[in-house]
């Protein structure tokens, strides 16, 4: 199905569709695709390997256990050259060997500390890359907040909800745009924007509007 149907008839939902592989919790969900297309074709659904192996992929928060530490601190462990060298972007997040992350543990503290941004700096994600993350975790989930943002891609609080005001806006523009019988509340009605934050995205859109 396309992408849209699939966003909006969301049939991850239904009884027997396996369970995701993404940690709990995480905003991008993540299915193993042997399973899904089990599901698909009517058949029995392999079962997911029940022994750790050296090559799985964790992500943040699941990396952030095996360090024995919070995600947000694993924001920055994940600097140093011992781990930044293995990450894996998968779905647009970032990954990391068991290997990789296990050689870390047993090495951490004979080498130099993790080289993170200065503290207080807040921002972990470029500047430059946020417009592309934060798209992505709408493309997700449309009720995104900015803590989940926060926890996702290490940013500040205002930045995060900065960018997810700005993404809004943009997308009720577009809506807009190739769609003029909608309005600015029809059109976030349509992208899937909760109450919550849909006043001042259809506010910051009819400004976009109006300079263009």
């Amino acid at each position: 199905m396309k992408w849209a149907t699939f966003r909006t008839v969301k049939p991850y939902t239904a009884q027997g569709f396996p369970a995701p592989i993404s940690s709990e919790g995480s905003v991008v969900l993540l299915w193993d695709r042997e399973q899904i297309d089990a599901y698909r074709d009517g058949g029995p659904q392999p079962a997911l390997p029940d022994v750790e192996d050296g090559a799985d992929l964790l992500d943040r928060r699941e990396a952030a256990a095996v360090l024995g530490v919070q995600p947000r601190s694993f924001d920055s462990y994940k600097a140093d050259d011992r781990l930044a060298g293995h990450a894996v972007v998968v779905c647009g997040l970032e990954h990391w060997p068991r290997a990789a992350l296990r050689a870390y543990v047993a090495t951490r503290g004979t080498a130099s500390a993790p080289q993170g941004r200065p503290k207080g700096s807040g921002d972990m994600v470029p500047r430059d890359l946020l417009p592309g993350r934060i798209a992505e975790l709408l493309d997700a989930d449309p009720a995104v907040t900015a803590a989940q943002a926060v926890d996702v891609l290490g940013v500040s609080i205002s930045t995060a909800q900065k960018h997810l005001l700005q993404a809004r806006a943009e997308r009720i523009a577009e809506q807009m745009r190739v769609n003029p019988g909608l309005d600015a509340d029809q059109a976030a009605d349509r992208l899937g924007f909760p109450a919550a934050v849909r006043r001042a995205a259809v506010r910051a859109a009819r400004e976009l509007r109006n300079r263009h």
